[in-house]
């Protein structure tokens, strides 16, 4: 049972899915595909790597349409070979968060590893605030990689994420309860660091999810678009009651694309997936609502003012 459904005006027992396309702004080829989906209603919203260089395209045109929600993918890794990005800090020491050609690492271990707290809040607040300047109004916030949530080492950031979220009136993506890969409740001591976390999202007045769920970033030996459409199909089938992130990264397959990603194929089923008649039809049968970003937003807003007043 959903305590956020029912803050957010839904049954207890309803499932709500959002559906986040990640990555938007990572190239031409991704943006294309993201910005059909929000047209088409086949995503709930996008989130933006404001340190890449196609961002200022995605950003400018969720600037422009407003009524698509989009957010800000907070970046501090760059995991391709022939292409790489640095944090959007201009003025400021950031030296603790990228290699010596000055880039940002390519995994998360390294982030973990020699991030400097302030720094690393810093150019936080920095991708939020290019965001803003290039007329975005960000629904919400997660993160490239995992790259902040101590999964390598155990050394996370969340409680400076949670600030810098407070600050700025994003919701973020925390799952409250844990799941294992095959969709069950995790082990307790995951759960307890899972409700140690979300209880300072709660304190910090930070609305977050119930779970988080996602399929394989990469393809597996043999996997045929129709194998790839049966597992999002189970993974829907097996959604708990409330409200569940599902993570996509769809683009075009184009030469752009090809050009440095290790996954192209996978990242163009990913783009017909949620446009595919058979899913809607597995969304309707299940009684699976998508909702917003912007609605776990507006319950921010409200429960700030509430506190306030």
């Amino acid at each position: 049972m959903s305590h956020l459904a029912e803050r957010l005006g839904y049954h207890a027992e309803d499932r709500l899915l959002l559906v986040n396309a990640d990555d938007y702004g990572l190239c031409h080829s991704v943006n294309v595909a993201v910005q059909e989906m929000l047209v088409l209603g086949a995503v709930s919203s996008a989130t933006v790597m404001m340190p890449c260089a196609w961002a200022y395209e995605a950003a400018k045109w969720s600037a422009h349409h407003p009524q698509y929600d989009v957010g800000v993918h907070l970046t501090f890794t760059s995991e391709w070979g022939p292409y790489r990005w640095g944090p959007v800090t201009r003025t400021g020491d950031v030296s603790s968060l990228v290699t010596a050609e000055g880039y940002f690492p390519s995994d998360s271990r390294s982030v973990e590893e020699t991030a400097d707290t302030a720094q690393l809040k810093q150019e936080m607040k920095n991708q939020i605030e290019m965001a803003i300047s290039l007329g975005m109004s960000p629904t919400h916030a997660d993160n490239h990689m995992g790259s902040l949530y101590g999964l390598q080492t155990g050394r996370h950031f969340l409680a400076d994420v949670l600030d810098v979220c407070a600050e700025y009136g994003l919701p973020f993506r925390l799952p409250r309860y844990v799941l294992q890969e095959n969709g069950s409740i995790a082990p307790p001591d995951m759960q307890e660091q899972a409700r140690q976390v979300a209880a300072l999202a709660d304190a910090k007045g930070v609305v977050i999810l119930d779970y988080l769920v996602g399929l394989p970033f990469a393809l597996g030996d043999g996997e045929t678009y129709d194998a790839l459409k049966g597992e999002m199909i189970a993974l829907l089938g097996n959604l708990h009651a409330g409200v569940t992130e599902l993570i996509i990264h769809p683009s075009k397959v184009t030469d752009e694309l090809r050009s440095f990603h290790r996954e192209p194929e996978k990242r163009g089923m990913e783009h017909r997936l949620f446009m595919d008649e058979d899913i809607k039809k597995v969304l309707q049968k299940e009684g699976i609502r998508l909702i917003k970003w912007s609605e776990l937003q507006s319950l921010q807003q409200r429960t700030k003012k509430s506190s306030q007043s």
